[in-house]
């Protein structure tokens, strides 16, 4: 057994012992757990939801907050939730691929026109048919958080396809977003959020894909020269609770949380957007240079990269993104 999940084990213990044992003890706990760090809006969103839930409950639920990975990886988190172990967590839609392969298609590159589109499809009838598919796995999906489009960083510009050549870019562990790199002549290499920073001083991988405020929060461009704006695709992923969890609550504890949870979904998207203008400056400011990709540009890497869709299509049937490409128009 890792460390993390002896971790976890010894938590979830302590909470059923505590409840066990103490009638004046909060009725329900929940572990709360996610790779972002304090300062993020993420885990700023977190704290403010923790406070809300227990006042709206009068202390009936408790929730107690892990940062920074304290609760393992987005596929550990998954599968705590799936046993039980855990109850709350938020991860990008690509971290769990494996499970719910059909959340892959918010990953194809050059889906959304734009940010409002984007939450406009996720928070409308196409984006609760897709969190349906987390069901059978032992989750209940609340809703979308966003961390706006990705961009890449390099020790090299990467404006055409031949910049891409041999290039080792790292990669969340997703069958999509890897084929994507291979679409632009790249190596794709998958590695942990949390190992990023460590790959690409070592010069494990040559570069990397995440919106602003992540490259921020994670301090990439410390070990990067180059932040090219590209915007070729949206990071989402989603809140979900753990439904053995969530099922066990009385129906105005579920009400709570599920207010709770949206709530702290939209602060998070507009935390997000509060700040990136401020990271990138700040980014500028440590001498990485950043990169303005043309229109042109980009139509070359739109190009080249369209072939995933059909992949995706291909593997998963058409259905899905058929509504996304029809919500978009």
């Amino acid at each position: 057994m890792s460390l993390t999940k002896l971790l976890l084990s010894f938590i979830a213990a302590a909470v059923i012992a505590t409840v066990s044992t103490s009638a004046q003890a909060q009725e329900y706990r929940a572990i709360f757990a996610s790779g972002f760090k304090p300062n993020s809006p993420h885990h700023q969103a977190a704290l403010k939801m923790k406070e809300e839930v227990e006042a709206a409950s009068d202390g009936r639920i408790e929730i107690t907050l892990l940062h920074s990975g304290q609760g393992g990886s987005a596929r550990e988190a998954f599968e705590a939730l799936q046993i039980g172990s855990m109850q709350i967590t938020w991860v990008p839609t690509a971290r769990i691929s494996g499970f719910v392969p059909e959340l892959q298609v918010l990953d194809l590159p050059y889906l959304f026109p734009n940010r409002e589109k984007m939450i406009d499809v996720l928070d409308g009838p196409v984006g609760k048919e897709l969190l349906e598919f987390l069901t059978p796995q032992g989750v209940r999906g609340v809703g979308y958080y966003v961390d706006g489009f990705k961009n890449m960083t390099a020790n090299k510009p990467l404006r055409t396809l031949d910049d891409f050549e041999g290039f080792k870019m790292r990669t969340m562990e997703s069958g999509i977003i890897m084929e994507q790199y291979r679409a632009l002549g790249a190596d794709p290499v998958p590695v942990a959020f949390l190992e990023v920073y460590n790959a690409l001083q070592m010069n494990m991988v040559d570069g990397q894909e995440n919106p602003v405020n992540l490259i921020h929060d994670m301090k990439f461009y410390e070990v990067q020269d180059y932040l090219m704006l590209t915007e070729h695709a949206m990071l989402a992923g989603v809140l979900i609770y753990s439904s053995s969890w969530f099922d066990s609550l009385p129906a105005d504890l579920q009400s709570i949380m599920m207010e709770a949870g949206k709530k702290m979904i939209d602060r998070q998207r507009a935390g997000v957007q509060e700040v990136e203008a401020a990271d990138l400056e700040r980014i500028r400011e440590s001498g990485t240079e950043i990169v303005t990709i043309t229109d042109a540009q980009k139509a070359a890497f739109r190009e080249a990269t369209l072939p995933v869709h059909k992949i995706f299509s291909d593997e998963r049937g058409g259905e899905m993104l058929k509504k996304i490409y029809a919500a978009t128009q």
